[in-house]
């Protein structure tokens, strides 16, 4: 039997170590040599970030190292007794939210790192800071289960009081979110030296901590529900030259089971061809099934027929066609003012981002039991819940929520705020050209 493949996304404000956090599970678990740390330690040495040993191990592009944070969201693997994990180590500088956004959106597990040191995990809780907003993100681009990693506990003198403190603070703001804080797993470590990491910290001032390691952790996740019995929906995360193949287009099946000689068309630009190759983690399969982040080559179709955000489905009669507007439902979060019909947003949508404008204000729901408080309401403020119809300003691809549901949860965003989240009710699909 196949291994199951689970895709982890790393969150967290800037600087808590998360980087540094997927460099120690990538050795501890054996997915990268002694060899391959070593080098990564001069590299970090050789620019005078010796500090940043095991986050060279993730953040290979010279923008990255040179400024220390994670612009791109990179893949890596690892495997646990029970999965194979697939770790998209997502960005937390505020500027870098849009790359944070298509690494949440094709995540299944969400690792949550708070730094535990002082004033510095009071900084990501803060307005300015990113660890509520990935928080909000994670939940409604519908990643269920999340675990959060108290960092530098070493910083805070492994205090049980402090992990304590931090603890019910993330509980609190977690409900808040969505999730359910009984089911989420809290584990002290010191990712920079390794401790509860793979191997338990024995020592005396960790003492009071019993419970699982963070790779423990991570091997008692549910396996998540797959959406086998759809069509085949892969929204493009990136798309590469590779010499001697071709465009390699990259993405996560979100539905159905994608092979090879496959006719496979994306939209909503219309590019069409024949699977020619597909690789899961430098492996070359006949097929990959939903979960399973791949590269694949489509004969005739090249570079410049596809980007980030373009949906791959089949060539038949379920292919994905572009959406000319779709109706919401959307809780907004965090706006100043009144949001009235025109107004337009940047959107996020699996791995889209595109403006849309609030075409018509259809109606004020109570957010909870999804009853109609008013009819065609002029004006939507922060904490309402609301039925909208949206109209996307250039062409994408909107599902359904209860059709796709990875295709059909978006967040609204305006400059790098987010104001607003929401599912996709129904969709009024563009006729054919």
């Amino acid at each position: 039997e196949a291994r199951k493949r689970i895709s982890l996304v790393v969150i967290g404000h800037v600087d808590a170590g998360k980087s540094s956090c997927v460099g120690q599970l990538l050795l501890q678990s054996g997915a990268v040599s002694a060899r391959d740390a070593q080098r990564a330690e001069s590299a970090a040495r050789a620019e005078n970030k010796a500090s940043f040993k095991l986050a060279f191990l993730t953040d290979k592009s010279s923008a990255e190292r040179s400024r220390g944070v994670t612009i791109e969201t990179s893949l890596h693997k690892f495997s646990t007794p029970r999965f194979d994990f697939n770790i998209l180590d997502a960005p937390g500088h505020r500027d870098y939210l849009k790359n944070a956004i298509t690494g949440v959106a094709q995540a299944d597990v969400a690792m949550l790192i708070v730094a535990a040191g002082t004033g510095e995990f009071e900084a990501g809780l803060s307005r300015q800071g990113s660890t509520r907003e990935h928080m909000l993100l994670a939940f409604t681009l519908g990643v269920k289960q999340i675990i959060v990693a108290v960092n530098k506990m070493d910083a805070a003198s492994w205090s049980e009081e402090r992990f304590d403190e931090i603890r019910d603070t993330v509980r609190l703001e977690l409900k808040k979110v969505g999730y359910k804080p009984a089911k989420v797993t809290f584990v002290p470590i010191s990712a920079f030296n390794g401790h509860n990491v793979g191997q338990r910290y024995e020592a005396d001032d960790a003492a009071w901590y019993s419970g699982p390691t963070l790779l423990e952790a991570l091997d008692a996740v549910r396996e998540p529900k797959r959406p086998t019995d759809k069509p085949l929906r892969i929204p493009v995360a990136d798309v590469y030259n590779i010499r001697g193949v071709g465009a390699v287009i990259a993405g996560r099946v979100e539905t159905g089971v994608i092979s090879a000689r496959q006719a496979v068309v994306a939209a909503p630009g219309g590019a069409s061809g024949q699977v020619r190759s597909i690789e899961v983690h430098h492996e070359d399969r006949p097929f990959a099934a939903v979960g399973e982040s791949i590269g694949f080559n489509v004969s005739g179709v090249s570079k410049a027929d596809v980007r980030r955000g373009d949906v791959v489905g089949p060539a038949g009669e379920d292919r994905p066609v572009a959406a000319e507007s779709f109706v919401a439902q959307i809780v907004v979060v965090n706006h100043p003012g009144a949001i009235r019909a025109g107004y337009q947003p940047t959107v996020d949508i699996h791995t889209a981002h595109v403006a849309c404008r609030f075409q018509e204000l259809l109606q004020l729901v109570d957010r909870r039991t999804g009853e109609v408080k008013e009819e065609s309401p002029e004006a939507l403020r922060q904490g309402d819940a609301a039925l909208v119809r949206l109209v996307p300003i250039r062409p994408v691809v909107v599902e359904a929520f209860a059709d796709y549901a990875p295709l059909g949860r978006f967040v609204v965003r305006d400059g790098s705020a987010t104001v607003a989240v929401g599912v996709v009710r129904e969709v009024a699909r563009r006729a054919a050209a």
